[in-house]
């Protein structure tokens, strides 16, 4: 912060967007190479989604949620639940943002254990480097010493493990939950899971009656190749927790999809209600926002052109894998992590990033990590001005 508040510092100010570009107070034109933090899914000012939005305005912005319910709401739920195989997950719990879709996943399973019987069955585990959020709950499973530690005096215990051969070592008995980011881990530095690990991951769950959690607030809706992380390994998780690009970017909502049968753990007396609940859970506009992405992924066969458009991307990063200067790149789909060769106790990250906004390129690094990861409707043209904004700094 004292950096942002130096008299010297000069914002910067974006004020409209348009596809994949963003435009600042100056008229200078930036390639939105991180997504807006990894929200953005088809482009900023898209027709679709700001034409819901207004029809939506026209009749009304937000109701509450807590013993009521709205047409758009229940038609995402609907919506959610079909792109999923039948009778799997088949329930959704709406709240505001990745941490408390996570947050939600937690106290879900942890009174289902306390609801059927199973009060012995109280720990979770989560993996090393993983991040899921910032709420104390959802932190609590973080395994990131800079975001987590100065916290984990006031974090409920949480088991924290490198890989399954070290969850094999725990009693299964005791076990609620295990969580994971499938197929890549984000803040960690876009670290990717080796081939098979989820699917073997669900058949450890299965074996031992634990619940397994999906973290795909930041994976979910084609950032892989595919609509989610998990259809890579034909995998469905007892909770899979959805942000950031569940309203194709535009307004924070998120979804918390589950199990009949935990659904069902619920019903009966006011002793056994799930006492949890946000003022826009389930908001008018999140939801038509919502909508109006997955209608796009069908009107425009996104996911169809999905193979192809990350092929391109593949090969638009091949300057970047040659150059002496990286490290590694890995990639999973359309996310990218550019590790930087450093041998200095200092981050070059940031600095390569607010260089790289010379070039016409916004992106955040992971420390040592440059992420890119566009919008899906970013042109090659586009990804090759992104990377080419890397090289020139680099």
């Amino acid at each position: 912060m004292s950096a942002w508040c130096a008299e010297d510092h000069d914002p910067l100010v974006l004020v409209s967007g348009d596809g994949a570009l963003l435009t600042d107070d100056q008229g200078r034109t930036f390639i939105d190479g991180n997504s807006s933090i990894w929200t953005n899914i088809h482009g900023h000012n898209h027709p679709r989604i700001n034409a819901a939005l207004r029809e939506q305005l026209d009749r009304v912005a937000h109701t509450s949620f807590l013993g009521f319910t709205n047409p758009p709401a229940a038609r995402l739920a609907e919506r959610l639940v079909k792109l999923f195989p039948a009778e799997t997950l088949t329930r959704v719990f709406y709240t505001d943002d990745g941490s408390t879709a996570i947050e939600v996943a937690l106290k879900m399973a942890a009174q289902f254990r306390q609801l059927t019987g199973q009060p012995e069955r109280t720990e979770f585990v989560a993996f090393d480097h993983a991040y899921h959020g910032d709420t104390m709950g959802a932190s609590s499973l973080g395994g990131i010493p800079l975001f987590h530690d100065r916290f984990a005096a006031w974090q409920f215990p949480v088991k924290h493990v490198p890989d399954l051969d070290a969850l094999r070592r725990f009693d299964p008995a005791r076990i609620n939950a295990v969580i994971i980011e499938p197929l890549i881990q984000g803040a960690a530095g876009m670290r990717l899971w080796p081939a098979g690990m989820l699917r073997e991951l669900r058949a450890w769950c299965d074996a031992h009656d634990s619940f397994l959690i999906l973290d795909e607030v930041m994976t979910g809706f084609g950032r892989t190749g595919k609509m989610f992380a998990c259809e890579h390994e034909a995998v469905t998780p007892d909770f899979l927790c959805l942000a950031k690009g569940l309203t194709g970017g535009y307004l924070p909502l998120a979804a918390t999809l589950t199990t009949t049968r935990v659904f069902e753990a619920f019903l009966g007396g006011p002793e056994r209600t799930l006492f949890y609940g946000h003022s826009y859970c389930g908001n008018q506009l999140g939801c038509a926002a919502a909508l109006a992405s997955l209608d796009i992924f069908e009107e425009e066969n996104v996911l169809a052109g999905l193979p192809a458009r990350v092929a391109r991307f593949t090969h638009a990063l091949d300057p970047l894998r040659k150059h002496p200067r990286v490290k590694e790149v890995r990639q999973c789909g359309l996310i990218a992590g550019i590790e930087i060769h450093n041998n200095t106790a200092a981050s070059l990250g940031v600095g390569i990033c607010l260089r790289a906004r010379a070039h016409g390129l916004l992106t955040r690094p992971i420390r040592d990590t440059l992420v890119l990861m566009p919008p899906l409707c970013t042109t090659d043209d586009q990804m090759a001005q992104a990377v080419t904004a890397l090289l020139r700094v680099l």
